[in-house]
């Protein structure tokens, strides 16, 4: 996928361990702050059912791929494959539009900021030109859902591959970086043949989907920095949407607050897990956090003891830094286990 705030790929395998010790295959999980869908896939592949949702549209549309796309859906009233679409959509002209005049190097923001970098004028052109198709196809009732999801899945990784950023979308790079040079390209998505329709996907702040969850298992991976998910990748956001929304400041943010994740807030967390422990069902517990968090490990454990046995599991993993940083290589990664039977 793409670097993402938090991702859990580099200890998927000990994440795993900790969180599926003592359950058994067909039993349900609920990943409610799924971002990429790294775990919620992880846990699928594994045999469980997996209900998955985020607060943002783009992570949804990721996890309805990943988790419930065994094969491609069908183009039937485009008469082409899955395959031919995407030569089809990479064959476009460039077309000067919103991404080019927003975030082209070339561009003329509608709010008088400088040409925003995160794309070059070529590679926005071309989004541009592919997001008028995907909105042509939808208006006309050609795409059904699915095929449409997918297909903003695609565009949404080779935009990401193309970005002149240096790791979220918080802001471009000073200058045009050798990769972000490279034609955007649609590349066919590789399909998970353990990818079931048993899996449910839905949008929502994880406060409010929380009194709907009744499973087995319940996997927190909340933020635990004040950095904001909907502000670092609010382009992807507008990728998902297919909007073309006001933009604020030098960044060309869009409006993200509607987004705004307590978790983030140091002040606020106490009472944003408060409301999802206690208004969601579930046998067990894992919360995902780390040494670098906004709250000390102890003080999370004794807020988490409320609600059942606590436990908990260490793991250590190297921490990506800039070679500025006087981190240590190595962070601390806590999984605690709340027991409430």
């Amino acid at each position: 996928m793409y670097r993402y705030i938090g991702n859990k790929t580099a200890i998927l395998n000990q994440l795993l361990e900790v969180i599926t010790s003592g359950a058994s295959a067909g039993e349900t999980f609920s990943d409610p702050m799924c971002g990429t869908a790294s775990v919620s896939s992880a846990l699928a592949q594994s045999g469980f059912k997996v209900q998955a949702s985020d607060v943002l549209t783009f992570p949804v549309v990721h996890a309805k791929v990943r988790l419930t796309m065994e094969r491609s859906p069908k183009f039937s009233n485009l008469g082409l494959t899955y395959s031919e679409v995407l030569v089809h959509l990479n064959s476009l002209k460039p077309k000067v539009g919103f991404f080019w005049n927003e975030y082209s190097t070339e561009g003329t923001p509608a709010n008088g900021a400088s040409p925003r970098q995160y794309f070059s004028a070529e590679n926005a052109a071309k989004i541009d030109a592919i997001r008028d198709e995907l909105k042509h196809w939808n208006s006309d009732g050609i795409l059904g859902t699915s095929a449409m999801t997918l297909l903003k899945h695609d565009l949404i990784l080779a935009t990401n591959r193309i970005a002149n950023i240096a790791g979220t979308y918080g802001h471009y790079r000073s200058s045009v970086s050798k990769n972000a040079t490279n034609p955007i390209k649609l590349i066919n998505t590789s399909f998970n043949s353990w990818a079931s329709r048993q899996n449910s996907i839905n949008q929502g702040s994880v406060e409010s989907v929380a009194k709907g969850i009744d499973v087995d298992y319940l996997y927190l991976d909340p933020p635990y920095m004040k950095r904001q998910y909907a502000a670092n990748y609010h382009l992807l956001e507008t990728l998902a949407v297919g909007d073309e929304p006001d933009l604020i400041g030098q960044s060309g943010m869009r409006n993200w607050w509607p987004q705004y994740s307590d978790f983030c807030s140091k002040r606020k967390l106490h009472g944003a897990f408060d409301q999802v422990l206690s208004s969601a069902s579930y046998k067990k517990a894992f919360i995902s956090y780390s040494e670098d968090g906004l709250v000390a490990i102890d003080e999370l454990k004794e807020l988490l003891g409320r609600f059942g046995l606590v436990t908990t599991h260490e793991i250590l993993h190297k921490r990506f830094k800039s070679n500025q940083s006087e981190l240590s290589s190595a962070i601390r990664e806590y999984v605690i286990e709340v027991d409430r039977r």
